[in-house]
């Protein structure tokens, strides 16, 4: 799942059967990404406008199972096939969710947070993660629809709170402006590919540093 490109730049790239053309079949192992967390959060907004650059607006449909996409994204000039799973957040889905589990290298586990229940409903899910899942599984903690500011219920430090008590990195997005939800699959396909292909002498990814080096690059770009 991984080939070489000569640009070092981070990006995105639309499907992937060309992308990965020339890679021998034994590095084409796609990492699946799961994106959990209760119905209505936006978790199928949110992967189309990864997918696609679009917001999915208009009356809500809530995903019936689970459906995926594949994307391919570019880190640090190696590109990385993203297989990313939509799933069901109603309670009647949850057991074929659990199924996927422990397939998934990666969780992006969202919030709406201008739900306080959506969010409260977090530590069900990460114990859920944590009896499914595989033990070294990457976990994102995401509060999504930051756009609608003048609808929060959850702070910003709630969120931060929440995600030091477990350990796991912290962001709040827009899926319908694309408000860091680009940076959130980059930073996992980043540390996806640095667990692949990390030598011995290489120091260890720290996501944590990375999602906070872009964000601040990202606001100084903006009062530029």
């Amino acid at each position: 799942w991984l080939g070489r490109e000569g640009s070092g730049l981070a990006g995105t790239a639309e499907g992937g059967g060309s992308a990965l053309a020339s890679l021998s079949p034994n590095s084409r192992k796609t990492p699946k990404v799961m994106l959990l967390g209760d119905s209505g959060v936006g978790k199928t907004c949110f992967l189309i406008q990864f997918k696609d650059g679009a917001f999915l607006s208009g009356t809500f449909i809530a995903t019936v199972g689970i459906d995926f996409r594949n994307k391919v994204v570019t880190v640090d000039g190696v590109k990385v096939k993203l297989q990313i799973w939509d799933t069901a957040g109603q309670e009647r889905f949850r057991s074929v969710t659990h199924a996927y589990y422990r397939d998934a290298q990666a969780l992006l586990l969202l919030y709406d947070i201008t739900s306080r229940i959506s969010f409260d409903n977090i530590r069900a899910w990460l114990t859920e993660i944590h009896e499914y899942a595989q033990k070294d599984v990457v976990i994102m903690l995401l509060g999504n629809k930051a756009d609608m500011s003048s609808e929060r219920v959850i702070r910003t430090e709630d969120g931060e709170s929440l995600a030091r008590e477990y350990g796991v990195p912290f962001m709040e997005t827009s899926a319908k402006t694309g408000m860091n939800v680009e940076l959130a699959f980059l930073a996992i396909a980043k540390e996806l590919k640095q667990r692949a292909v990390k030598q011995p002498e290489e120091p260890r990814f720290q996501i944590h540093d990375y999602i906070e080096s872009q964000r601040k690059r990202a606001s100084c770009c903006a009062f530029l």
